[in-house]
């Protein structure tokens, strides 16, 4: 019986060397594509002395990036390699923490980033809308301050309920009540899965309606260039823009799916679909970047130069 486990337990140990292999290169690449992100808009920042609020928005989210893909890769590291550290209840959960914390702000800003762009990009004759479109640019500083703070304030809540866990588990056990433990797990367990669902809902219902608003009001404004026979220099734009926001609602609806998915299966042990799960939410980050890096003429002018200043360094040597 004993035997038959071992080619099992080699199995997991090889895909999760497989895991952790990919995980490495799409946090290597991910963080390349963030901090490039990062340093420009950290030099338009120096160069201008100010920041418009899309870049406001995409330097807090290319920071909240680099700091999530550092600590997940971290986690998965110390829990193949060294994964006595992780025993050590502080660590770990510092670790968790921070990682929470950086991934709920960046499912945050991405909402705040989609919001944004429909609110400045979509043509509604609504008067609410049209306020909001006057208004945004002085509502995101503090949409961003209001989205950190609430997402320090649910990840040092869920950071808190292990060590509640094992507090109830040492009391309870002493006292031989063990019905009484498992009731106070299923309560906490079903209080951060709570919490953590209304982080993903919250950030995916606002992704979801503003990437459908601005479809349709790019399509309907596209429709009605082509009807009156217009050749307006925006076209491109709009129908660049429509690949955008539409392969970003598709990306997220998988990332939203993955994210529940790492809920339900976080319980259990760890197995190929887990592997599967991670290896998809660290590729995610990277992919999105990259597509806001071509979805915005000024950041994809300096990736371009700097392709083509390597192209020509190479053929030199």
């Amino acid at each position: 019986m004993e035997e038959s486990l071992f080619p099992q337990q080699s199995n997991v140990t090889a895909y999760r060397a497989i895991d952790l292999a990919i995980i490495t290169l799409e946090v290597f690449v991910g963080m390349w594509i963030n901090a490039f992100i990062v340093c420009v808009l950290c030099i338009a920042w120096v160069k201008k002395k100010t920041l418009n609020s899309n870049e406001k928005i995409l330097l807090l989210l290319g920071c909240s990036r680099i700091w999530y893909l550092c600590l997940t890769w971290i986690y998965r590291f110390l829990s193949m390699i060294y994964p006595h550290i992780l025993q050590v209840q502080t660590i770990r959960q510092l670790i968790r923490s921070l990682a929470t914390l950086f991934n709920y702000s960046n499912l945050w800003v991405s909402a705040c980033l989609c919001g944004f762009y429909c609110i400045k990009i979509a043509n509604f004759r609504n008067s609410f809308f049209i306020y909001l479109k006057v208004k945004i640019d002085r509502m995101v500083p503090w949409l961003l301050l209001g989205s950190e703070i609430l997402a320090l304030a649910i990840s040092i809540i869920l950071s808190d309920f292990p060590g509640t866990l094992q507090r109830n588990n040492i009391t309870s056990t002493s006292q031989g009540n063990f019905w009484e433990v498992t009731i106070r797990k299923d309560k906490q367990l079903f209080s951060s899965f709570l919490l953590s669902g209304f982080v993903y809902a919250t950030s995916f219902l606002a992704v979801m309606f503003s990437a459908v608003f601005l479809l349709f009001s790019l399509w309907r404004h596209k429709r009605t260039m082509q009807t009156n026979s217009m050749k307006d220099l925006s076209m491109d734009a709009h129908i660049r823009a429509m690949k955008s926001v539409l392969s970003f609602l598709v990306m997220y609806s998988i990332n939203f799916v993955c994210l529940v998915l790492t809920k339900i299966y976080g319980t259990k042990k760890e197995n190929i679909m887990t592997l599967l799960l991670y290896i998809y939410l660290c590729a995610f980050p990277g992919i999105h970047s990259l597509i806001l890096i071509f979805s915005n003429p000024k950041l994809e002018k300096t990736l371009l130069q700097i392709l083509s200043c390597v192209k020509c360094d190479v053929f030199i040597k």
